[in-house]
C-alpha cells in the first residue's frame, strides 16, 4: 500500500481501509471484507438495483434541494459499479443501517414492505428498500409526499422478478402513513467535516496480477484532485492514467471484462467540474455534474427533453454518472449527445491551462473515436440559451420503458417564423457509428412551411443521412421507419394549427423531472 488510507463513515463510525486494490467495488468490500451481506449482487452491471446503497455527502453549492436532508446530501447508487476509493470523505449507508435509524422497531420502509407483501424471494428487497429509504428521507425533509408515479420513478432502477411492482408501490405509499422516523444527520455531518481535506487524495495498492518493470509488485494508484488546476496538472503528468467520473461505464470494464485499469485519476471531487451556471448567454454544465442534476437543469429550460431524462437509466446510475462522462464516452446510442447536439451545444476541452471549444457535432469522428488530444479532458458543455426560442423535443425508443439502452434516441429543435422553417436541428443516436445530425433531412425542411408535406420530404431524405445497422435492439428497417415516425410526431406536437398535446402522442403518462407537464413550451 502507498499513499493515504481510504476513510469514510460507515455503521456509525469512521472506517479506514488500506491494502485493497483501487478497483475493488463497494459491493465486494461490503460482502467480503465488512461482512455486511444485506447488500446483494444481482447483475453486477448496474441494471437490477439489488446492490443499491445510499451515499451521504456534505452538500455542494449546486446540489438540488430535493436531495438534501438536514445538512446532508443523499443519493442512491449501485455498489457493484463504484470503486471503494471513491468513498473517501463520504458516508455509506446500507440496509443494515436502517435498524440503527429505527431503533428496536422496523424502519417505516421495511414495515411498509412487510404490511404490503412487497417481498417474495427477498433477493432484490434490500436494494428496493434503500431506494425507498433515500426517497423517504428526502421527501420527509422537504415536507412533501410523493404521488404513486413519483414513487415508481424513484424505483425505476430496481427490478423485481417474482413480486411484481404493485405491492412495492403500495409500500412506497404506505411508508408515509407510518410513524415518522428520521436519520440523525448530526453525527454524520460531524464525521464528514472531520474527513474533509484539501489537495489531492492519493491511494495505492499492489496489483496482484501485474508485475512491475524489473520485478516485484506493481502499484496501481488512485488520485482524486479537488481543484481544476490540480486535475489538469495530474492529467499532463499521467497521460496514460484512466480518467474516472461516475464509474457507470468503467465499472463494467472491471466487473464484466476484468480489465486492468492501471492508474486512475478521479474527477468526482473537483468542485469546479460540478457547477451549473448561466453566464454570457449560455447554460454552462461542468463535466462532473451528475446526469440527474444536469438533466434537471436542461429540463427546466427545455421541458420537452424531460421524459428522456427520466428514462436515462435509473436513479442510481443517474446519481453517479456524469454528463461529461456520457459525452466523452462517445457511444452511438448514448442519450445525452443527441439532445445536446440539437441544442447546439459546444464542448470544452482542457489541456493544462489551455481550453478550447468546438461544436459537439464535430467532436465525434468514428465509432468510439473523437477529437480529444493526448492530455486533454472534458471540462464542460455550453448550451446557448438562444435555443430557448426554439421548439425542442426529445424521444427515446427502447424495448423496456425504464432503465434500458436506446434502440434509437432523437432530439429535434426547430425555429419557425411566420409559418416558415427558419432553422432546424435533427440529431439522432443509434442510427450510425456516431451520434450525428440528419443534414439532408434538415435541408429538406429549411425555407419551407412547417407542414405535413415538408415533413414527408424530410422523412424521405433520412435514407441519405443514415444506413443503420441491425442488431439485438432493432433492425435497420425498424430504425429508419421509427426515425421518420418521430419527425411526424414532432410536427404533430409543434404545428401551428391544432398542435397535439404530449399525452396524445405518448403511450405512457406524461412525466417530468418533478412529475409536471412537459407540454408547456420554454
Amino acid at each position: 500500500m502507498s499513499g493515504q488510507p481510504i476513510r469514510f463513515f460507515h455503521r456509525g463510525a469512521i472506517t479506514e481501509v488500506s491494502g485493497v486494490h483501487p478497483t475493488l467495488s463497494v459491493l465486494d468490500w461490503l460482502r467480503d471484507h465488512a461482512r455486511c451481506t444485506g447488500t446483494k449482487e444481482g447483475c453486477n452491471e448496474g441494471d437490477c438495483g439489488a446492490c443499491t446503497v445510499v451515499i451521504g455527502e456534505l452538500p455542494e453549492r449546486t446540489d438540488h434541494p430535493a436531495g438534501q436532508v438536514r445538512g446532508l446530501s443523499l443519493r442512491s447508487v449501485n455498489a457493484c459499479l463504484q470503486f471503494l476509493p471513491t468513498l473517501n470523505g463520504k458516508a455509506l449507508f446500507t440496509v443494515e443501517d436502517l435498524k440503527t435509524v429505527a431503533g428496536a422497531a422496523l424502519h417505516p420502509v421495511q414495515q411498509a414492505m412487510v404490511e404490503c407483501h412487497g417481498s417474495q424471494c427477498g433477493f432484490c428487497t434490500p436494494g428496493i428498500v434503500m431506494s425507498l429509504f433515500a426517497d423517504y428521507e428526502q421527501y420527509r425533509a422537504a415536507g412533501r409526499r410523493p404521488d404513486r408515479q413519483q414513487i415508481a420513478d424513484g424505483l425505476s432502477g430496481n427490478l423485481c422478478r417474482c413480486t411484481g411492482y404493485r405491492p412495492i408501490l403500495d409500500a412506497g405509499e404506505r411508508m408515509f402513513d407510518l410513524p415518522s422516523v428520521q436519520l440523525d444527520t448530526a453525527p454524520v455531518i460531524a464525521a464528514l467535516q472531520s474527513l474533509q481535506q484539501t489537495g489531492t487524495f492519493s491511494y495505492g495498492a499492489a496489483n496482484r496480477h501485474g508485475p512491475a518493470e524489473g520485478g516485484g509488485s506493481r502499484i496501481d494508484h488512485f488520485h482524486a484532485p479537488t481543484s481544476l488546476a490540480d486535475l489538469a496538472a495530474l492529467r499532463l503528468a499521467n497521460p496514460a492514467a484512466r480518467l474516472l467520473a461516475g464509474s457507470t461505464d468503467i465499472g463494467l470494464w472491471v466487473a464484466k471484462q476484468f480489465r486492468d485499469l492501471g492508474d486512475i485519476v478521479y474527477l468526482g471531487n473537483v468542485t469546479e467540474l460540478k457547477q451549473v451556471e448561466t453566464r454570457d448567454g449560455e447554460l454552462h454544465i461542468g463535466a462532473g455534474v451528475s446526469l440527474e442534476t444536469a438533466w434537471r437543469a436542461l429540463a427546466e429550460r427545455w421541458p420537452g427533453v424531460a421524459e428522456v431524462g427520466l428514462r436515462f437509466a435509473g436513479p442510481p446510475v443517474r446519481h453517479a454518472g456524469t454528463l461529461g462522462g456520457n459525452v466523452a464516452n462517445g457511444s452511438p446510442i448514448g442519450d445525452a449527445a443527441p439532445v445536446l447536439m440539437a441544442l447546439d451545444a459546444q464542448i470544452e476541452l482542457r489541456r493544462g491551462d489551455t481550453v478550447r471549444r468546438l461544436p459537439l457535432q464535430f467532436f465525434y469522428v468514428d465509432y468510439m473515436r473523437n477529437l480529444m488530444q493526448p492530455g486533454e479532458f472534458v471540462q464542460g458543455l455550453a448550451v446557448p440559451l438562444a435555443a430557448s426560442r426554439r421548439s425542442v423535443r426529445a424521444y427515446k425508443i427502447s424495448k423496456r420503458h425504464d432503465c434500458d439502452i436506446s434502440a434509437l434516441c432523437a432530439a429535434f429543435a426547430i425555429d419557425v417564423d411566420g409559418g416558415m422553417v427558419r432553422s432546424v436541428r435533427l440529431a439522432y443516436g443509434g442510427m450510425a457509428a456516431v451520434v450525428k445530425r440528419a443534414a439532408a433531412a434538415e435541408a429538406a425542411l429549411v425555407g419551407r412551411s412547417w407542414s405535413a408535406e415538408a415533413v414527408k420530404a424530410a422523412q424521405q431524405a433520412l435514407v441519405q443521412d443514415f444506413q443503420p445497422l441491425s442488431d439485438l435492439r432493432a433492425s435497420a428497417d425498424y430504425r429508419l421507419q421509427v426515425a421518420g415516425n418521430l419527425l411526424q410526431r414532432f410536427w404533430l406536437e409543434t404545428r401551428a394549427v391544432d398542435p397535439l398535446p404530449a399525452q396524445a402522442t405518448r403511450v405512457w403518462p406524461i412525466r417530468s423531472m418533478d412529475s409536471a407537464s412537459v407540454d408547456t413550451p420554454p
